[in-house]
């Protein structure tokens, strides 16, 4: 169980994340309305989106479960049909990503987040009767939601949150904020026209720091679930409340010698490049055995590839790297926010490289301690780290990991060394010859969630993770063999 932390030691793990964020342009964003349309759900204050998610919740627990599969029904058929909207904001809002990428992300969300068919119950009989065990709801919900896929994770979390039963108020990313109200407004609107509550989910007008700290200690929220970084993570897994918590990863790639080269360098590449490197799953750092790295790297450069030197990698590294200072003094390397999620063509111009716009990704040549090997960019760089064999592959993956147990991925016909890095690494997904995306269901099979829950073990969150567990004795009857 995590350790309870008090709640001023809360708001200072979460101020010093929210005093990392760069703020978000000042452009017209409006976190209440989108087009004249007036948002519904957006509230000033935490305490009042809080009771608002109480009355979502009395209602939606009132309905049958055929009720609120309709509402989910709608919400996956608004999703379709404004996916392009709500790229574009995120995109325009964020500045980073790309819209097609983003599009292509809501409809995944639309069509393979599951819904009330993921709620089962099941029973024992025995001599002594019988126990029928079933999947309830928590109540109200608090969710935190990052920058990085705000409405996709808005809409995927509501999906299966409403078909578990719960209400939910969402406490978006300081930088996400219009896009993701209007993923919040989406629910909302789905849910009155299929007769369900007006306000069903609720969000911020203004997410602060106090209105995180209100909705981690207020009594009415029973369950905390978060998508963002580390250190937010770690102070939602301190409130003393029952947590899920889905953090950071670093996915390292294998790709061995017995692989299908061509393809694996395709499958990289896409999956590297995916909204520009945004989805925590995608390929951060490849390990190659020396004697096939040559031609992975020609046939990378055929899939919109740009080779950049030693020289070069220093340079970028310096700029998309940035040394800040904590409140202790220490001094360490964080990402700079004007390079994350942003095209490769825009990353390069910044070390006075001019390419086309084919260019996704920026692919280099480094040794294990390289920056770009030990840290989650999120920006399309990829370093490329030559092994001998096997063994060292693994070893340096694992390394590379960091213990997040977050995504791994793998390219090899070999078996045995497909099983061997698996065991080794024990990570939540693992993926085998194909792009990161397959491991949430894009191109593979399985359903999709952008809150994948490393650290408190739930995986592949859906909506039975969003339950508790009741049980229901009856002692002598209903045993009828």
């Amino acid at each position: 169980m995590a350790r309870t932390i008090s709640e001023a030691q809360i708001r200072e793990v979460v101020s010093q994340v929210l005093n990392n964020v760069q703020s978000a342009p000042e452009a017209s964003f409006d976190s209440t309305q989108y087009a004249g349309r007036k948002f519904i759900g957006i509230f000033n204050d935490m305490n009042d989106a809080i009771a608002a998610a109480s009355e979502g919740y009395k209602a939606v627990r009132a309905m049958s479960v055929e009720e609120r599969e309709k509402i989910i029904t709608e919400i996956r058929r608004l999703t379709r049909e404004e996916a392009h909207i709500m790229a574009k904001i995120g995109v325009k809002e964020t500045g980073m990503g790309r819209v097609d990428h983003k599009k292509a992300k809501h409809i995944l969300v639309a069509d393979k987040t599951p819904g009330t068919e993921d709620i089962t119950s099941f029973a024992k009989t025995g001599d002594n009767g019988l126990t029928l065990v079933e999947m309830a709801p928590f109540g109200v919900v608090g969710s935190i939601t990052p920058s990085t896929n705000p409405s996709e994770t808005v809409i995927c979390n509501s999906i299966g949150m409403i078909a578990a039963g719960n209400g939910v108020v969402f406490n978006p990313h300081p930088n996400a904020i219009a896009t993701s109200n209007y993923a919040i407004d989406l629910v909302n609107r789905a849910s009155k026209a299929m007769g369900g509550p007006e306000i069903l989910v609720c969000s911020m007008k203004k997410p602060t720091l106090e209105s995180a700290s209100i909705m981690q200690s207020h009594p009415a929220i029973r369950l905390l679930v978060c998508t963002g970084g580390p250190g937010v993570v770690r102070a939602v897994l301190s409130s003393g409340k029952k947590a899920i918590g889905a953090g950071a990863g670093n996915p390292p790639v294998i790709v061995d010698d017995t692989a299908d080269i061509k393809k694996a360098a395709k499958d990289i590449i896409d999956g590297c490049t995916f909204d520009n490197n945004l989805p925590c799953i995608a390929e951060k750092e490849v390990f190659a055995f020396r004697n096939i790295a040559d031609e992975l790297i020609s046939n990378m450069l055929k899939n919109g590839a740009y080779l950049i030197d030693s020289a070069q990698a220093s340079r970028l590294a310096d700029i998309v790297l940035v040394e800040v200072t904590d409140k202790k003094g220490n001094k360490k390397k964080t990402v700079n926010r004007e390079c994350v999620g942003r095209d490769a063509a825009v990353i390069l111009s910044k070390i006075g490289v001019q390419v086309s716009g084919d260019i996704r990704c920026i692919i280099c040549e480094t040794d294990f301690m390289h920056p770009f090997v030990q840290e989650e960019l999120m920006m399309p760089i990829l370093p490329i780290v030559r092994v001998d064999n096997i063994d060292e592959a693994i070893d340096l993956a694992v390394k590379a990991e960091h213990g997040n147990r977050h995504t791994a991925h793998m390219h090899s016909k070999n078996v045995d060394n497909l099983s061997r890095f698996a065991k080794a690494v024990e990570t939540t997904i693992f993926v085998k010859n194909a792009p990161s995306y397959a491991g949430i269901g894009f191109g593979g099979e399985g359903h999709a969630t952008f809150t994948i829950a490393g650290p408190t073990g739930e995986g592949i969150t859906s909506a039975r993770s969003f339950t508790r567990q009741r049980r229901c004795v009856l002692s002598e009857n209903f045993r009828i063999i």
